[in-house]
């Protein structure tokens, strides 16, 4: 880091996924941090999520329950080289919107569950910023069900920045 204002040459990792919030996030940086990424490459991140073998199976009774689905090798590695295609697009994309406003990127996918490689990816790049876009799903459903930003702000192994949406 630059001694001088304890910015310049920052590291910073952007999040990207499907969503807006994630492009919100990538947009911020692009508008805020420019001086502070303008010597090293704005790392780009897109996971590749496992595939899901399950399925729900329900009943005229209102009963449903989620049952796991045996799935061939062939299907997993169907679903696996899908996730990839998908991520790899989101990252051109994002390389696409970066190359507009003249920021140097390193785009980076990795298969796993999203919190986890995340942070694997933090550490294994030297990050010194992670940048995540957060959805607004409430307290409820972000205690019942978790997110992968709150996963991170525990357990990245830097700084962590959430962009929310403006309201």
């Amino acid at each position: 880091m630059n001694k001088g204002n304890g910015r310049a040459n920052m590291k910073v990792m952007v999040v990207i996924d499907e969503s807006e919030c994630s492009y919100r996030a990538l947009m911020w940086v692009l508008d805020n941090l420019k001086e502070s990424i303008k010597n090293l490459p704005l790392v780009i991140f897109a996971a590749q999520p496992p595939p899901n073998c399950n399925y729900v199976v329900s009943s005229a009774f209102g009963l449903a329950c989620i049952c796991p689905l045996s799935a061939t090798m062939d299907l997993f590695n169907s679903v696996q080289q899908q996730n990839k295609k998908v991520a790899l697009g989101i990252l051109e994309k994002a390389k696409r919107i970066c190359a507009s406003k003249g920021v140097t990127v390193e785009a980076i996918t990795e298969a796993g569950y999203p919190k986890e490689v995340i942070c694997d990816a933090v550490q294994k790049c030297g990050v010194n910023l992670l940048v995540i876009g957060d959805e607004a799903n409430g307290n409820i459903k972000r205690a019942l069900l978790g997110s992968v930003s709150s996963y991170c702000v525990q357990n990245a192994k830097c700084q962590v920045l959430l962009v929310r949406n403006k309201a």
